[in-house]
């Protein structure tokens, strides 16, 4: 007989200054099975000071915080939880905001009044390596780049990537998430992560966006 085996449990946090949002959120994560909330935080300081240390797979993050934002604390908390993804949720839909979010780190973008089945699926497709957003942010995020590439100077050189380094790169501009990279290069999740750390630190970005920007531009 073959052994059912347990569904992976997503530690998912929260961080958003309106209670009654906070409220809602820490309910529908709480009535999800595949889901376990790590931390609620009502500010980005207290974020900052717990999160670190309870190590979650997925962030809410909400962006107009009441003294640090949400793309700051991103940045900040990137350094800290490089495994970790984390999603926007905001009401603001303009390029600044969207931009400012994803060069931080952010891995996704979501609208606050995003209906809870399709924010409950985000979070998993954010934790198995996607990229949520909608398809108009999606689109947003495309014609930037776009607009990026056509403005770069004449193409430089990357840094030296080891071959396996520049495997991944490429897997990684070409859309591919961590999952099916890991299966495409036939490695370990944690080899995968050791190697976009290597890529990040090379290419002197903090996010899967600012690599793939470089690589596209080489």
């Amino acid at each position: 007989m073959i052994e059912a085996t347990e569904p992976m449990t997503i530690r998912v946090a929260i961080v958003e200054d309106d209670e009654e949002i906070r409220a809602n959120l820490t309910e529908r994560i709480g009535n999800t099975s595949s889901l376990r909330l790590a931390g609620s935080y009502p500010d980005a300081e207290s974020a900052l000071a717990e999160l670190p240390g309870l190590k979650p797979d997925v962030v809410l993050m909400d962006i107009n915080l009441p003294k640090m934002d949400g793309v700051e604390c991103v940045r900040q908390l990137k350094t800290q939880l490089p495994e970790a993804q984390f999603v926007m949720l905001t009401v603001y839909e303009d390029n600044n905001r969207l931009f400012k979010s994803l060069m931080a780190g952010a891995c996704g973008y979501l609208l606050k009044r995003t209906s809870p089945a399709k924010l409950l699926a985000a979070i998993k497709d954010a934790y198995a390596g996607g990229s949520p957003m909608t398809p108009q942010i999606a689109r947003r995020v495309v014609q930037h780049f776009q607009q990026v590439l056509q403005a770069e100077s004449p193409a430089t050189d990357l840094p030296k990537l080891s071959p396996r380094e520049s495997e991944v790169l490429n897997q990684l501009a070409k859309g591919f998430r961590y999952k099916e990279i890991i299966d495409n290069l036939q490695i370990s999740a944690g080899t995968l992560h050791v190697y976009i750390r290597n890529i990040y630190k090379k290419l002197h970005v903090h996010s899967r966006t600012e690599a793939v920007v470089k690589y596209l531009a080489r």
